[in-house]
């Protein structure tokens, strides 16, 4: 090795973050089915592109409507989550809350004292167990959860809008199909 030559480690070293300057966001999923591969050959590739894309779709989804339309108005994911919820169910128990918004009883506990404290849902006592405590949306609730969902719909419809209502229509059934399929290898979710 002369002078001039970097030393192996660093040549690697260089590569790698070469590499890593032209991963992005969505190039990663190629980039890790590709070394998955040679790391651990045998791996269901299909089946983890399909995951990583999907999680990615998803995350990338929510992050453009949480910070686009509702940290706007105030409100977390969880927030409109459980607004919405609460809105279309009312009156409910919290474990029922944590159940249909798809969040730990604790989550949604915290997220209740919150809306609470900001005046946007209320807590009585259910008439059939004393225990029991029913939420409800206050009438400034109900009409934060108004706006919020109709400028959540909006941009529902501008990411749908790249898919015709027929793809639509083909991606939730396959969706549907793929979370039904979850019960045959009893796949682990809130419920």
């Amino acid at each position: 090795m002369t002078k001039d030559q970097p030393a192996p480690d660093q040549d690697q070293h260089s590569q790698n973050e070469l590499a890593q300057d032209q991963l992005h966001f969505w190039s990663f999923i190629d980039h890790a089915v590709a070394s998955s591969a040679r790391e651990l050959p045998g791996l269901d590739l299909l089946a983890m592109r399909l995951v990583l894309t999907l999680h990615r779709a998803a995350n990338m989804l929510v992050y453009d409507l949480e910070s686009g339309v509702h940290r706007p108005r105030g409100l977390s994911w969880g927030g409109f989550r459980a607004l919405f919820v609460i809105w279309l169910v009312a009156p409910l128990e919290a474990r029922k809350l944590a159940e249909l918004t798809g969040m730990s009883r604790a989550a949604v506990s915290a997220l209740v004292n919150t809306l609470e404290r900001d005046g946007l849902v209320i807590k009585e006592r259910a008439p059939y167990d004393g225990r029991a405590i029913l939420l409800r949306l206050s009438d400034a609730g109900r009409e934060v959860i108004k706006d919020a969902f109709v400028a959540h719909n909006a941009r529902e419809s501008a990411w749908a809008g790249a898919l015709s209502e027929e793809d639509q229509e083909t991606l939730i059934a396959l969706l549907e199909k793929l979370t039904t399929h979850s019960a045959h290898f009893d796949a682990r979710h809130r419920i």
